[in-house]
């Protein structure tokens, strides 16, 4: 019978419990806790090269009034050209409608034209 060297079970130490300890050194209340640290946030707000900009409603809104054009007015030129790439779909899709017209109209012209001319030819033979 041999004999365990180290002997037979794996037992490790126990190591101590460890205090909880705070994970800021910050000294607040729960209210004051959960709006520092919770999901409640305001505006996430920018300085950019001297422009003030905002995230809000899932757009960038330009705060301060020097230099830049006003949030109205961007939204305004949105619209305006949103309004002009409808137009010029709408447009496309009159010029695609009237080349298709204008390819049938012309390979029926055509068609006719060499019946004209098969037309002719049979009788010419007849003579």
């Amino acid at each position: 019978m041999q004999m365990p060297l180290f002997g037979n079970k794996f037992s490790p130490k126990k190591t101590p419990q460890r205090r909880a300890s705070s994970l800021s050194n910050l000294n607040l209340d729960a209210t004051q806790s959960r709006t520092e640290f919770g999901l409640e946030y305001g505006a996430v707000k920018l300085n950019l090269g001297g422009h003030d900009v905002s995230f809000e409603n899932g757009m960038w809104i330009h705060e301060s009034g020097g230099g830049g054009a006003s949030h109205k007015e961007v939204t305004k030129l949105r619209k305006e050209n949103y309004c002009l790439q409808e137009e010029n779909n709408f447009l496309k899709l009159k010029i695609d409608i009237l080349l298709d017209m204008l390819a049938e109209t012309s390979a029926v012209a055509q068609f006719r034209e060499n019946e004209l001319k098969q037309l002719r030819d049979m009788k010419s033979k007849k003579r």
